[in-house]
């Protein structure tokens, strides 16, 4: 434990309003695809992969809270599933950790509120890797994913990794494609999500996708009929729900707050070299 903790200092919500998409699925809109065409921000990628455009390789270990990377949700939920309101309140910066807060809190129409952020660009074909470490409590999501969709005027694409928090034996990992999934799976994390910080990640390519839990690869689907097929944006998310609860479990209020903490994200575009010691990108081509 660091003796001399620097202060906690929550994260503002940018200035952009953005309230477009589906019900259950509301994303950042239009005006960010407007941004990045603005700004110039895709590269081009390998011959081999040319077909998904995409931005740079980067690195975020909090060291501060970058703006010019992220969003933060706030002020609207996802949909009536979603008992939280998204609240620049709940993401929080604090040791090089970022988090992002559940708590019992009224705003709008909701009893509780919750922390989403978003980058503002989208990224191709690569690995993605995040250091987290989530809380317990049943009818709670922890979730690392990327996503695009109607809202982006793109088809409904996405990759996940989701903590059902009334488990934190096990993560779900999942794809959906044209906004058809059902490729979900649960994988265990040794030690659990809790009880320490895991490294979670996945290897998108034109011809396979594939999972890995601490290094360990869990997951793959090698049918390119069934992977994603447009740049998605990288988000964290932390929420509940009073009606999935054939899914995430029957949600009980949890009495204090909690949290899903963010120690590292990383994207390495495929064909360029690692950024880090630890990445998956060192060692899994």
């Amino acid at each position: 434990m660091n003796s001399n903790p620097k202060p906690t200092t929550a994260i503002d919500a940018p200035s952009l309003s953005y309230r477009a998409g589906q019900a259950a699925r509301r994303r950042l809109g239009s005006l960010g695809a407007l941004l990045l065409a603005a700004v110039g921000a895709f590269v081009a990628t390998p011959s081999y992969a040319q077909d998904i455009p995409t931005s740079p390789s980067f690195v975020d270990d909090f060291k501060s809270f970058d703006r010019a990377r992220w969003y933060v949700s706030d002020g609207w939920n996802n949909g009536s599933h979603q008992n939280c309101t998204w609240s620049k309140g709940m993401v929080e910066l604090s040791n090089n950790v970022l988090s992002l807060g559940f708590e019992k809190q009224t705003l709008k129409d909701r009893d509780y509120v919750c922390g989403e952020i978003q980058t503002k660009q989208r990224f191709g074909y690569g690995t993605y890797e995040a250091r987290l470490k989530t809380d317990t409590g049943s009818g709670l999501n922890a979730a690392f994913f990327t996503y695009i969709g109607p809202s982006d005027k793109q088809p409904w694409d996405e990759i996940d990794f989701e903590v059902l928090t009334k488990d934190t034996s096990k993560v779900q990992v999942n794809a959906y494609i044209a906004g058809k999934g059902k490729n979900e799976k649960l994988v265990d994390v040794p030690g659990g999500t809790e009880n320490a910080f895991n490294d979670y990640a996945f290897v998108w390519q034109k011809d396979s996708l594939r999972w890995y839990v601490n290094g360990q690869l869990v997951n793959t689907i090698a049918d390119p009929a069934k992977l994603p097929s447009h740049a998605q944006k990288i988000f964290f998310s932390f929420w509940g729900s009073d009606t999935m609860k054939g899914w995430m479990g029957a949600f009980a209020d949890p009495g204090r707050k909690l949290s899903l903490q963010i120690e590292r994200v990383a994207f390495t575009a495929l064909g360029e070299p690692c950024q880090f010691p630890e990445s998956l990108a060192c060692s899994v081509k």
